[in-house]
């Protein structure tokens, strides 16, 4: 009969495995352009042969695939996933077209984002009829105190969820505009709340300008948040302003047709 001891020591041992693997899943994930066996190592900080291992597991499952230049990618098993989870979730057919009907009233591209702890992962984009425009990477993350949608999903969260973003989130300085400064960070939370949209004006990236909204849930609450974006040097936040209604509709529209949980 094995050990009790000797189990838990085991079951210690694969979990801390299936933790690294993970990582190293995250880290082909943060390479569009894939990654070597030593990249991989270097950044996740483990043994070449630890990494190659971990690499070679995944790849069984069709989670990661090496090409001829020795340079590995995530999967299409990880793509497949994907689409089930958003397909799940609601977002297949139900966002889409609201968030196209945004960009065809607005002619600048639409964007959607969910919260994932202190960041915001971009989950779909509708793009506008400009040649110049700005986008979010279905799957990328961005952060979340200098953007639009960002402010959107730390101020209509739940209030302890709040306290503890605007407490706690690092201020980054990312755009020349950037607030960094603790009192008026809250302040423009606190401001956001009271209007009901949100606006970054130069601060995550030099010369983007966005106004954003949140979907919210019954309760009041934020479930996402949807933004237009667009080049400083064709808007000012004014002209911004007047994308507000499309967006407060695509916001209702979202909030009806996407599953709660």
């Amino acid at each position: 009969m094995t050990d009790p001891a000797e189990r838990s020591e085991d079951n210690a041992k694969r979990g801390d495995m299936v933790g690294k693997a993970l990582r190293v899943l995250n880290l082909l994930g943060e390479a569009p352009n894939g990654a070597t066996l030593s990249e991989l190592a270097r950044r996740a900080g483990y043994p070449v042969s630890t990494t190659h291992r971990l690499l070679n597991s995944i790849a069984r499952e069709q989670f990661a695939v090496i090409d001829e230049e020795r340079r590995w990618h995530l999967g299409l098993r990880m793509f497949e996933l994907g689409q089930r989870v958003l397909s799940a979730r609601g977002f297949a057919g139900v966002t889409t077209p609201v968030l196209q009907r945004v960009s065809e009233r607005t002619g600048e591209p639409t964007l959607m984002s969910f919260r994932e702890g202190h960041e915001q992962l971009y989950v779909n984009h509708a793009e506008g009829s400009q040649q110049i425009q700005i986008t979010g990477e279905p799957g990328k993350r961005g952060p979340l105190h200098c953007t639009a949608m960002g402010k959107c999903l730390i101020a209509f969260a739940p209030e302890e969820t709040r306290e503890q973003l605007v407490s706690e989130l690092h201020l980054e300085k990312l755009g020349p505009r950037t607030i960094t400064d603790r009192a008026a960070f809250r302040e423009t939370i606190e401001q956001v709340r009271a209007d009901g949209f949100a606006v970054a004006d130069e601060e995550h990236e030099e010369g983007i300008l966005a106004v954003g909204v949140p979907v919210l849930t019954p309760d009041g609450t934020v479930a996402a948040s949807v933004s237009t974006a667009v080049p400083a040097f064709r808007s000012s936040l004014e002209e911004l302003y007047t994308h507000l209604g499309p967006l407060r509709q695509a916001a209702r529209e979202l909030a009806a047709g996407l599953p709660s949980g």
